[in-house]
């Protein structure tokens, strides 16, 4: 393909391919004509355009392909525009020819519609170039339309279609001869014609003026009849045209002419244009009104949707939603309930489309009032009417029924908005004007059902996005329901609004408070008990009483639990006690009696449905034993019925049976098994499947659910993929219409966000009739016992398959059908059990392998899936051998498509669940097959099919299909060259095969060979020519593809191309595509964000600006905001949640690549998507206040106006993900301000601490919003923002930090969040913030600090009044949350002022800092330490007792703990285990500063908080208890609890509460009181010591780890103050005893011996040797040998923190023998002194220098290591470990600097009688000399460093070493003047020995000393320099000379006799010192000269200083 590369065509390579590689070689070459042109030199181009237009032509003539046509058209045109265009006319000419020729042979049609395309893209281009030709142009197409077929009528629509765009206004001439041919295409069979016909008008009513003046009516006309039989595409198409021009002829774009006929429509014409066709459709009238005097309806669906969805488009520039009233209030339009369900959806859509989607918030707002005022105006119309005496002026039942639609639609899209706004709709509740609830509740009494449910619902969209409103509505809806119980309708309605709140509860956190329940309840009881009272409403109450108990269950397990025993007293009063009891039942009563009975057993079954739904936890063994009573009852029942009243109690036993069976399938059958059960269920299954009297089930309902979603494709655009989805879906609804909420009422209370749209009872019916069919089969076929039920079982299937397999047309055969496959598909599969007997397979094989050949092609999907779940379920080879050869040979014999097509999906089928049929020979006869059917060009449909089938073969054949994929290739490039673009549903299933290609070969893909560069380039051309298709799911599989290449080969996809195409179709009209580009996008963004933003950014500059509409008043571009920006605004347009996911997760993956590199870009575009909300209106103000300042905000608020509060939530989301980025993956300087700054005047960089005015600003605008999601975002933000920020200094101001300039920021964004009003939620983040912002230390101000103080105080006293909250809006989960948030709050805070030492860091905590301003802030606080502290161990006793375990639970209070109750036991437990941590701490830290001493602080102001349970408890008991007891309580509170979090399994996520624990244990250990208690408790002790061992064991953080450590060092304290104070108390006892008796006392006794798991000492030894071995793993004998442990493992240095560890364990080692007998420490001192040489043996061998290893391991190790030596008696042993160090071999790791610093302090530290050995003092002396001749200066300097240690210690040991080592010493640095210092180490090393040097000689006796001096002397003037030798000499060398010369100047006057002596008698070494000091004092006279110099000068500017 390479040769393809050209300007010119290279025909000699092009003449040696085939025809097909012929045709792929144009195809790229053009491909790349396309890229060049624009490009290349115009000359260049001119040169050769000759040329190239006889190559292009001589392709024309030779029959291309679609795509190559277009391609070729469009570079023939560009040839003409970027080279000579006067040739174009002969062009144009030929091109006319060619479509006025005779030939009509087929192999002539793609030279023809080559030519067609050729002169739409030349007229296109060059336009009114082409002027002059045109009207013969358009004349020859026109009349070639009126013969030609199909593919010739659509390409000459296109061409049409850019004739008029590249003409304009020129071609007016020709307008109305357009127009009338255009006419005839829109209605034309070809919905391919239709589409393209739709797109010329569109085109031509831009300069066609009478389009949408005079003619307008009949477009519209023309229009309707055009969405007759219409697919989805041709509504897109036509709904837009139709939209378009009514917008037009309502608003002209252009003004139009003065000519009779030409004038504006009106918005009232337009829409009674619209209405007219809604109701009548496009008949003419003498059809429509003999319809209507019929009374049938001609109005199709396809009508009412298209019409529905170009009333989308128009509404789109005109929203009026008072003009939709007519649609629904028309008695034409809704004379059936599927009329009336069809037309309410239809005006809901456009309502959603237009409200919903349009309009920013707060315009919403306004909208919502608006209908607010509609609803009230037709419900006070209704109420009217009702009221009216006057029968003749009174409405009639049709009218009231008429207006409930009206009423249905907008309360739905009133609930719809107000959702929608969420907490932003508040201020829709407080306007008095409107009065929404009000409103509402009052339809909740229309006569109406649909409009009472509509209510209902619309209340509980107000619940859902207001949660505090769901407990008021609640208790004013059981009001109103209480106060008019006797009227039908306020008892359904209010009902129905209760069930409705109580639904609401799923969707919101903070629920309802636990005693709604209980007021359900009892309105439930009153109704049931009640029902019989007035037989008027008996079955109102019956309803709404179960409807209430079945909304009862949705609030879960916690709250019925309660209720459950009186439900199941209801259930057994509303069933018979047995079935011999229903016996005697059946015998009385008439059938209104029985009615009555059924609608409340119905109503009963359903609402244990909902409890099995919603409780199952609580569906124990006897729950359900007790509700098999009634079951039993109900399913005996169903027959008996029927038989005995027939018809009367048709519709109620229809519900009732279908309670029945949904209750049975949900049950396990295992429950309700048995012979005389299961054939009672399975005869009247069968009645019900199979009856005729029974209404049919949409197939669409039933079939779609048992095909594979994969198949569905094949049947078109799936519901999902498609943005009417809403209306649409109607269409599928057959005779029995969509679902509404009317056929169902128990549906308002299940979880979801839209409106449930149940099935009509009859339909619902026979779908769980087929669903308990298939549950209950399994059941019948496995034991084989049933053999009653299996007769009946065997009786449907011979019925299915011998009565009925001729019938396979008949609408029956669905319902036939799917029962079988259903069980086949879904439990047979599921449970793994095999078909049963061959009676049943070859029943259910005939019946699938029927299918197949079905007409029906949802059928034939169906039977395809069904048959391969069979071949699993049987699951034997043969039978799968057997099933393939059956497809094989009808395959191989039939010509008929059907056939065909279901046999061929039936072999991809197989390949998808059979992996056992993929051998090599099977897989080469399954693919040729399907080869030959996918190149039937005769039949589409085959095609279409074969390809599915080959795509699912290709996917599932896996590394077997790898000798295929050539071919594959080809035969897919192939069809794609050829199959003509009407066939769209053939390219869409080429497009799956070719992913599955590109999935198939993978990684393969990146390979250099040439097959997989070919395959590679096939691969690129099929989707290029896919990305020109004008089918939207193909182009979405062409980037799908392209995503896929893109993961395997990225190098080979070029970005530069794709990226533009996918800014393209990022804002298209088709929901697929653009979920296609996202995904894309997504990946892309992964790895190449950068590429891709420069991408499309480019895009924008070179191209004409694609823009990504934000609203129908603002576009936004990616030119100004980027594509971030345009994906910002595309997530706030979009509702589609997988859509939507994708674009957060893109804009994630480009964040987390370039925000770093673009962070002001990425702040500024959050500022603007943030700052960008139309703003709520504002709760006080007039309406056009609200709009003056709207309009203000969106003016000043950048590129984005009126996003939605999701939108700007992200954004804040965003924000957060920015700091994280820069704090993981960024420079340090974006947490430093002064770093910051002095890299931006070096480089262009940006750093986020520069920012911080910005992320302050948009925490505070997120913190202050209306919505409470915002605000939540914009709290954490906040709290973000503080810790990250609160420590970086200002450099500035030195002293300071930079937040302290935002406290009144902060202060104003956390003062809305205290308010009354506020939500928990908000107020417990907000707490979290303050508790960070006072314990940040930022305030400096003392005011500032007690404003945060005072919210935080405020909170605190709402804890404290509790329950004397006079009402409760949420559930008591959530007063927990909230009080729990304020006391961890308050614990995070108090450990500013508890811990020890913080105090006085802080200058804010001082009494007296406040001054004039008052108490300082530890005054404060401690006003509330009291009351807080009995709060924090109330929180904890109630964390102590919510986390027993369930054995515990029956010795839980009944009542709950102080801030829960024991309903909200589930709820509150999450929230105790996020708080727990810090309030634990801050209690031990409060106990630590009171020293356990009770203090009588009265009542400390404590009211009973929330509940009268442990707190009330525990203070009465304290008062009887004493201090001793309860200082114990408090004491093992706190140590149960951290022992038991250390313990838990769970803790490892959980590193701040493991320090919090750890933290609050070393607190109480710091207390005497406290210890000793441990002390006294060895069990206590032991067990602490375990947990301690476990912890070191399993978590590897420094931190941790060390704390362990002190936490252990404390208990071994507290044991030894035990061990001391036992002692002394023996001592004191015992008087003038002997000394013998003491050492009783202490581990070991008299044996010795240390018990494991019960010994301290053991113990600790075990968790000390544990860190040892971890840090020095050479300790362990084990590990000494391993590689981890090896002589590897010495040159590894040890960290600061490992050498902190090893201290501390040396240090608690050397306490243990303290707390050991005498004999104790005797069996310890060897392990001990094992430990000790073993450490010292690894130090020495620590590298010097390396990194934090050596330096600080000897000034950390080595002390505690010999400090522990010290205490050791055992001298001999000492002796032996050091003589042992000294005597180990030569290692050449071992570090020399360590080991003298061991020697030195062991010198230094030890007893004489140990250091004073002969042999072991020689081995020391030799080390020190071995060092002195060292050659590293380091090495030596720290020799002598430690040798003046030696010299001047006062022991007898320096004697010795000054003998010894003095010489070396004196030599050394008499050897200086011959080598001077050349680097500042060697510098240091001779400054050191000079300082050994004098060390030793003031060491020295005074008789002796001058012989020392005069020898000290000489050596510091040897290292003195003449004045030339000073001058260049090194540095060193000169701080030499300095130093020497000043040290002479000090000593010498000390020993002046020594020193005059020495001078007299060395003349030379006079002369050398006199030269250095006349040195000295020449340059410090110089210096001060210099210094003298500037005093001299006057300031430049003198200071004013009289101003008068």
């Amino acid at each position: 393909m390479e040769r393809a590369h050209s300007l010119l065509l290279n025909e000699e390579a092009c003449s040696q391919l085939g025809e097909h590689q012929r045709a792929e070689f144009v195809f790229e070459w053009l491909r790349f004509l396309k890229k060049l042109l624009p490009a290349a030199d115009r000359a260049d181009v001119k040169k050769n355009q000759k040329c190239l237009v006889e190559q292009l032509t001589g392709i024309l003539i030779g029959s291309p392909g679609p795509p190559t046509r277009w391609l070729l058209a469009h570079c023939l045109a560009l040839l003409y525009r970027v080279g000579d265009s006067l040739t174009s006319s002969h062009t144009v000419d030929r091109c006319n020819d060619i479509i006025r020729s005779k030939d009509d042979s087929p192999s002539y049609l793609p030279t023809r519609l080559a030519a067609i395309a050729c002169l739409g893209a030349l007229y296109e281009q060059l336009g009114r170039l082409l002027v002059n030709t045109f009207k013969e142009t358009l004349a020859n197409l026109l009349k070639a339309i009126k013969s030609a077929e199909s593919q010739g009528r659509y390409e000459i629509m296109l061409s049409v279609e850019k004739i008029l765009r590249g003409l304009g206004v020129s071609a007016m001439p020709c307008h109305r001869d357009i127009y009338k041919a255009t006419r005839a295409c829109l209605t034309d069979r070809s919905m391919a014609v239709r589409c393209a016909a739709a797109k010329c008008l569109l085109e031509l009513q831009r300069e066609a003026v009478f389009l949408w003046t005079s003619e307008l009516e009949n477009v519209a006309t023309l229009c309707f009849r055009a969405f007759e039989s219409s697919n989805y595409d041709v509504r897109v198409a036509i709904s837009k045209l139709l939209g378009t021009l009514l917008a037009t002829a309502v608003e002209p774009k252009q003004p139009t002419a003065h000519r009779q006929g030409s004038r504006r429509s009106s918005l009232e014409e337009v829409m009674d244009l619209l209405t007219g066709g809604f109701l009548r459709g496009g008949a003419g009238f003498l059809r429509a009104s003999g319809d209507k005097l019929k009374g049938t309806s001609s109005v199709s669906k396809d009508i009412r949707i298209g019409i529905t969805q170009a009333m989308s488009v128009f509404l789109t520039t005109w929203p009026d939603q008072e003009t939709l009233g007519p649609l629904v209030s028309q008695t034409r339009a809704t004379q059936t309930p599927a009329d009336a369900v069809c037309c309410r959806r239809c005006i809901s859509f456009i309502l959603r489309a237009t409200l919903g989607s349009l309009l920013g918030e707060k315009a919403q707002i306004a909208a919502a009032k608006e209908i607010c005022l509609a609803i009230g105006k037709q419900k006070r119309a209704v109420d009217a009417a009702m009221c009216d005496g006057n029968v003749e002026t009174r409405v009639t039942t049709t009218d009231v029924a008429a207006s409930q639609h009206v009423l249905v639609c907008a309360l739905l899209e009133l609930g719809s908005l107000v959702q929608g706004l969420a907490s932003t709709a508040a201020s829709l509740l407080t306007d008095t004007s409107t009065a929404l609830l009000d409103t509402v509740i009052s339809v909740l009494l229309h006569p109406s059902v649909s409009a009472r449910l509509a209510a209902a619902w619309c209340l509980r969209c107000v619940a859902v996005a207001l949660p505090s409103q769901g407990a008021v509505l609640l208790d004013r809806c059981a009001e109103r329901l209480n106060a008019l119980k006797s009227c039908p309708e306020a008892v359904a309605g209010y009902s129905s609004a209760i069930a409705a709140l109580l639904g609401a509860v799923q969707h919101c956190p903070l629920g309802i408070p636990h005693t709604k329940g209980n007021v359900v309840m009892g309105l439930a009881e009153d109704l049931l008990r009640s029902a019989t009272q007035n037989s008027r409403i008996s079955i109102q109450r019956t309803q709404a009483g179960w409807l209430l108990l079945s909304s009862l269950n949705t609030l879960g397990p916690a709250v019925v639990e309660h209720h459950l025993p009186r439900m199941l007293v209801l259930w057994r009063c509303a069933f018979p006690p047995s079935i011999r009891d229903l016996d005697m039942e059946l015998r009385r009563g008439d059938h209104f009696t029985w009615q009555v009975t059924l609608e409340g057993r119905a109503g009963a079954l359903c609402a244990m449905k909902s409890l099995v739904i919603h409780c199952r936890d609580l569906l124990t063994d006897d729950v359900i034993g007790r509700l098999l009573t009634p079951l039993a009852c109900a399913v005996a029942l169903v027959p008996t019925l029927i038989k005995s009243y027939g018809n009367l109690i048709k519709n109620t036993s229809v519900v009732f049976r279908l309670r029945v069976y949904e209750i049975l399938a949900l049950l396990p059958p295992k429950t309700y098994e048995g012979e005389k059960s299961f054939g009672i269920v399975l005869k009247q299954l069968v009645t019900d499947i199979t009856g005729p009297e029974n209404v049919v089930c949409s197939e669409l309902t039933l079939l779609p659910p048992l095909c594979h979603s994969d198949d569905l494709a094949l049947l078109g655009p799936a519901l999902q993929d498609m943005d009417q989805h809403y209306i649409e879906e109607q269409l599928q609804g057959s005779s029995v219409g969509g679902g509404t909420l009317e056929y169902d009422t128990f549906t308002i209370c299940v979880k979801c966000q839209d409106v449930p749209a149940p099935l009509p009872p009859p339909a619902a019916l026979t779908t769980a009739a087929i669903q308990l069919f298939g549950v209950i089969f399994p059941h019948i076929i496995v034991p084989l016992r049933y053999t009653h039920s299996l007769t009946i079982a065997m009786s449907l299937c011979n019925f299915l398959f011998y009565d009925k397999l001729r019938d396979y047309n008949l609408w029956i055969s669905p319902q036939l059908l799917t029962p079988l496959s259903f069980l086949c598909v879904q439990h047979l599969g599921s449970s793994r059990v095999g078909l049963g007997p061959e009676e049943v397979r070859k029943p259910a094989l005939g019946l699938l392998v029927g299918a197949l050949e079905s007409s029906n092609p949802l059928l034939r999907c169906m039977a395809a899936e069904g048959l391969s779940r069979l071949v699993q379920v049987v699951n034997d080879p043969a039978f799968t051998v057997s099933m393939t050869l059956v497809s094989f040979d009808k395959l191989k014999t039939a010509r008929d498509a059907v056939t065909r097509t279901g046999h061929a999906l039936a072999l991809g089928s197989l390949y998808r669940y059979v992996g056992g049929i993929s051998s090599p020979q099977h897989l080469s006869a399954c693919v040729g097959i399907l080869f030959t059917l996918s190149q039937d060009s005769t039949s589409p449909e085959v095609q279409r099919w074969a390809l599915h089938s080959l795509s699912m073969v290709i996917d599932h054949a896996g590394p077997l299909y790898h000798g295929h994929v050539e071919a594959s290739f080809t035969l897919v490039l192939r069809l794609l060259l050829s199959i003509p673009p009407t066939h769209v549903e053939v390219h869409q299933s080429l497009g799956r095969c070719l992913n599955a290609l590109v999935t198939t070969l993978g990684p393969d893909l990146q390979g250099e060979g040439q097959s997989v560069s070919a395959l590679r380039t096939s691969c690129l051309v099929g989707c290029a020519v896919m990305q020109d298709s004008p089918d939207c799911l193909v182009e979405a599989q062409a980037i799908s593809c392209l995503q896929q290449l893109h993961m395997f080969a990225p190098r080979h996809v070029n970005l530069a191309s794709l990226v533009p195409s996918l800014c393209v179709n990022l804002c298209s009209s088709y929901l697929s595509l653009r979920r296609a580009v996202v995904a894309c996008l997504r990946q892309l963004a992964q790895k190449e964000a950068l590429e891709v933003s420069e991408h499309a950014v480019a895009l924008v500059k070179e191209l004409s600006p694609i823009v990504t509409s934000v609203s129908s008043s603002t576009d936004v571009t990616i030119k100004e905001v980027g594509l971030e920006g345009a994906l910002f605004s595309l997530l706030d347009r979009e509702s589609d949640p997988r859509l939507c996911q994708d674009i957060q997760e893109t804009l994630v993956h480009m964040m987390s690549s370039i925000a770093t590199g673009k962070l002001a870009h990425w702040l500024k575009l959050c500022k603007d998507v943030l700052s960008a909300s139309a703003g709520g209106c504002d709760e006080e103000g007039e309406r056009d206040d609200d709009a003056s300042v709207f309009h203000a905000t969106s003016e000043s608020s950048g590129p984005f106006t009126n996003l939605r509060w999701s939108t700007r939530v992200f954004a804040v989301e965003c924000v957060c993900r920015i700091i994280a980025l820069c704090e993981s993956h960024g420079h340090p300087a974006h947490f430093d301000m002064a770093l910051a700054q002095e890299h931006r005047l070096h480089e262009s960089t940006d750093f986020l601490v520069l920012h911080l005015a910005a992320l302050i600003r948009m925490a505070f605008m997120a913190a202050t919003d209306h919505s409470d999601k915002l605000r939540l975002s914009g709290l954490q933000t906040l709290l973000v923002i503080i810790r990250k920020f609160a420590a970086i200094p200002e450099p500035e101001f030195p002293g300071h930090v930079i937040l302290e300039q935002y406290q009144a920021n902060v202060g104003a964004a956390l003062r809305p969040a205290f308010t009354a009003d506020a939500p928990p939620d908000v107020t417990a983040k907000a707490c979290q913030v303050c508790s960070a912002w006072i314990a940040s230390g930022v305030v400096s101000d003392l005011r500032d600090l007690r404003r945060v103080h005072q919210l935080l105080a405020s909170s605190l006293v709402k804890v404290q009044a509790g329950k004397e909250v006079p009402s409760q809006l949420y559930n008591e989960g959530t007063s927990t949350m909230e009080t729990l948030a304020v006391l961890k709050a308050w614990a995070e805070v108090s450990h500013c002022w508890l811990i020890p030492g913080e105090q006085a860091a802080s200058p804010l905590l001082e009494e007296d800092c406040g001054g004039a301003e008052g108490p300082g802030l530890l005054t404060l606080v401690q006003t509330d330490l009291a009351t807080l502290s009995r709060l924090w161990l109330a929180a904890l006793q109630d964390y102590v007792l919510l986390t027993l375990p369930q054995d515990y639970s029956a010795q839980l209070p009944a009542t709950g703990g102080t801030f829960y109750t024991a309903e909200t036991a589930e709820q509150a437990r999450p929230h105790y285990c996020s708080s727990w941590a810090p309030i634990l701490h801050a209690t031990a830290l409060w106990l630590n500063s009171t020293g356990f001493i009770m203090v009588d602080d009265g009542p400390a102001n404590l009211s009973r908080p929330v509940t009268p349970t442990s707190m009330g408890q525990s203070t009465s008991l304290a008062s009887v208890k004493s201090p001793e007891d309860i200082s114990s309580d408090r004491l093992h509170l706190i140590l149960s609890i951290s022992v038991e979090f250390l313990c838990s399994p769970h803790s490892h996520d959980q590193m701040e509460n493991i320090s919090s624990c750890l933290q609050a244990l070393q607190a109480l250990l710091e207390v005497s009181w406290p210890r000793s208690k441990v002390g006294n408790d060895q069990v206590l002790s032991v067990e602490l010591l375990s947990v301690l061992h476990r912890l070191i064991v399993t978590r590897e953080a420094p931190g941790v780890q060390l704390a362990v450590l002190e936490l252990v060092r404390q208990v071994v304290c507290a044991a030894q103050e035990h061990v001391k104070e036992k002692r002394h108390s023996a001592e004191v006892d015992d008087g003038a005893a002997e000394k013998e008796t003491v050492p009783e006392f202490g581990e070991g006794r008299d044996t010795g011996g240390l018990v494991p798991g019960r010994s301290l000492v053991f113990g600790a030894l075990e968790l000390c040797l544990c860190v040892l071995v971890r840090k020095l793993p050479q300790l362990s004998p084990k590990l000494a040998g391993s590689p981890s442990g090896g002589q590897g493992g010495s040159s590894l240095s040890l960290s600061d923190s490992d050498c902190r560890q090893v201290a501390a364990a040396l240090a608690i080692l050397s306490d243990l023998p303290s707390i050991c007998s005498p004999d104790g420490s005797v069996s310890i001192l060897p392990t001990l002194m094992y430990l000790l040489m073993g450490v010292l043996r690894e130090l020495v061998q620590q590298p010097c220098g390396g990194g934090a290893g050596g330096g600080e391991a000897l000034g950390l190790v080595v002390p505690a290591a010999l400090q522990k030596l010290n205490k050791i008696p055992a001298g001999c042993m000492i002796r032996f470990v050091f003589w042992s160090l000294l005597t180990d071999k030569p290692n050449p790791v071992v570090d020399e600097v360590s080991l003298l610093t061991a020697l030195t302090i062991f010198l230094l530290t030890a007893s004489p009688e140990v250091t004073t050995a002969q042999p072991l003092q020689t081995r020391c002396i030799d080390k020190f000399k071995a060092s002195l001749e060292s050659k590293d200066p380091v090495v030596l300097s720290r020799s002598y460093q430690l040798l003046m240690s030696v010299f001047q210690s006062k022991t007898g040991v320096a004697v010795p070493f000054i003998q010894g080592l003095g010489s070396c010493v004196v030599g050394h640095l008499q050897g200086v003047e011959r080598r001077r210092p050349q680097s500042s180490k060697e510098l240091q090393a001779i400054q050191d020995g000079v300082r050994a040097l004098e060390a030793l000689v003031f060491a020295a006796d005074e008789m002796h000393r001058p012989q020392l001096v005069a020898i000290l002397l000489p050596i510091l003037i040897s290292f003195l320099l003449d004045e030339n030798a000073l001058s260049s000499a090194p540095a060193p060398a000169r701080t030499l000379h300095e130093s020497a010369l000043q040290d002479l100047m000090r000593i010498g006057p000390q020993h002046s006799s020594v020193f005059k002596a020495l001078m007299a008698s060395s003349p030379h070494m006079k002369s050398r010192l006199e030269a250095a000091v006349k040195g000295n004092q020449e340059s410090v006279n110089a210096k001060a000269t210099q210094l003298q110099v500037p005093s001299k000068t006057s300031p430049s500017i003198q200071l004013k200083t009289n101003f008068l």
